[in-house]
């Protein structure tokens, strides 16, 4: 019996056309939303000029639109399974829209942060419901599969070319225009959306867990923060010290309240599965490597290198170019041989990019930071269709919005904690430029590094025997 409800209109088997459409659709939301995270990075030095923004102002216009998909991606999973995945998804791409529009018009770094935390909100209401709608959409195991690898190789491609359209696009029309381009783009998704995307929600609603929210926005506030001012007011300060407490007393608390609830927000029994807690794991550790590369390559190729915004977009093509290429055959790979190779080749990319980055300097030829920028790429296209993957299989349907959340909660909490470090480490010789800033990074790439073995390491182990009979186990229990 299937575990999802389909409205009656929606009752009968979908055609493959119509399939194509709904996967259309919710590739366009998962393009904004993630595109966003990466599109900004090439426009803060702009930014920073113009609002006259401090450093941890810039962090903090990234972070605060990652920090609130991480925090919030788990209960709209969970709020769509239950009261209907179009209807979230649709409310999702308005609100979106309508931060979008208030980032173009903010007049201060004040009010541009603010306006980002309204754009997640609606992005939180997109990201995992649209792998749900995707994932009750296409009911066969490899046809799924197959899906899943075109929607997350989205995701990667959004994070890759965001750069490049957002160099364009601070160019020709001024930084306000990266966030103005998302206004049409989600009103057509919208109309298309109500005509096509069937509506759904799971056979048994999951109740709301107001406690296991707080918790859980209370640690990632609370770490985010904690990292992004211990520059300003040092490691040892009081205030520092009490958040990495309240972090700290957060998760015994999510620990010790979750498994007593009978609807927990964060169902920790789903990470008895190897795989499933390997792939958020790796979704953490990949974004992170990520997203401390984006933060700082726009302002090495602007501030250090003199490039204008559109070149320098236009040198990070050898990153998106890959992922275009790699992501769907990636995808296709998973579901036929599992993700073991996919892992091993993203892992192995990862940690040689971070090692090359090493040697970056003010004079690095430019062909040699393109090939390492080529590293990145290869990683980024070979590492989002396994992870995505791992969340879904094996899992009951019904649950497919949380599964989901939480695998793209792992890919926010990691790109904010790689914005919050690689700012604090080189926040203090930003606007020195020179050798002063890429000897800053040498940090950064050395932190690159070491998450490349990290995913070496985890795909290894989850995919052995035994990773699997521990994957089979929770999928029974559940």
């Amino acid at each position: 019996m299937s575990s999802s409800v389909l409205s009656p209109a929606a009752a009968a088997e979908p055609s493959p056309r119509h399939k194509s459409l709904v996967l259309a659709i919710c590739c366009i939301s998962i393009v904004v939303v993630v595109m966003d995270i990466s599109v900004v990075n090439v426009a803060l030095p702009t930014i920073g000029r113009e609002l006259r923004a401090p450093e941890s102002g810039l962090q903090w216009t990234v972070d605060a639109y990652t920090l609130v998909l991480a925090g919030f991606l788990v209960l709209a999973g969970s709020t769509a399974d239950r009261v209907g995945r179009r209807r979230v998804f649709q409310a999702g791409l308005a609100a979106f829209g309508l931060g979008s529009l208030l980032c173009g018009l903010a007049p201060g770094i004040g009010w541009l942060i603010a306006a980002r935390v309204l754009q997640a909100v609606g992005g939180t209401m997109l990201n995992p419901v649209a792998m749900a709608i995707v994932a009750n959409t296409f009911t066969d195991a490899a046809e799924r599969a197959r899906a899943i690898g075109v929607f997350a190789s989205m995701s990667g491609l959004a994070l890759a070319l965001g750069p490049i359209v957002g160099g364009a696009l601070v160019d020709a029309f001024g930084w306000r225009s990266v966030f103005w381009i998302n206004i049409p783009i989600v009103a057509v998704a919208i109309v298309c959306a109500a005509r096509f995307v069937p509506e759904s929600r799971a056979a048994r609603a999951r109740r709301f867990d107001p406690v296991g929210q707080a918790l859980m926005v209370l640690v990632l506030g609370s770490v985010v923060y904690a990292i992004i001012e211990s520059r300003s007011l040092g490691w040892t300060s009081p205030v520092i010290v009490g958040l990495l407490a309240v972090a700290a007393l957060g998760v015994a608390g999510i620990l010790g309240y979750e498994p007593r609830r009978a609807d927990p927000l964060l169902e920790l029994r789903l990470f008895r599965s190897v795989p499933f807690g390997s792939a958020i794991v790796i979704a953490l550790f990949a974004l992170c490597a990520f997203g401390a590369f984006l933060f700082v390559t726009p302002q090495y190729l602007q501030d250090v290198r003199g490039l204008a915004p559109v070149t320098a977009g236009l040198c990070l093509l050898p990153v998106g170019l890959p992922v275009l290429v790699i992501a769907p055959l990636t995808g296709r790979l998973v579901g036929a041989r599992g993700p073991l190779l996919p892992l091993v080749v993203a892992g192995t990319a990862l940690a040689l990019g971070g090692g090359m980055s090493l040697r970056l300097g003010p004079d690095t030829p430019l062909w040699a930071v393109l090939a390492i920028y080529l590293l990145f790429g290869v990683f980024l296209g070979a590492v989002n269709p396994p992870i995505t993957n791992a969340a879904i299989s094996g899992m009951p349907r019904s649950m497919a919005g949380l599964a989901g959340s939480l695998a793209s909660t792992g890919r926010q909490t990691g790109t904010t904690l790689g914005v919050a470090i690689s700012g604090t480490v080189i926040g203090p010789r930003t606007a020195q430029g020179g050798t002063a800033f890429t000897s800053a990074t040498q940090g950064v790439w050395w932190m690159i590094l070491g998450l490349g073995a990290g995913v070496l390491a985890l795909g290894a182990v989850s995919s052995t025997p035994w990773a699997h009979r521990t994957a089979e186990r929770a999928g029974t229990s559940l």
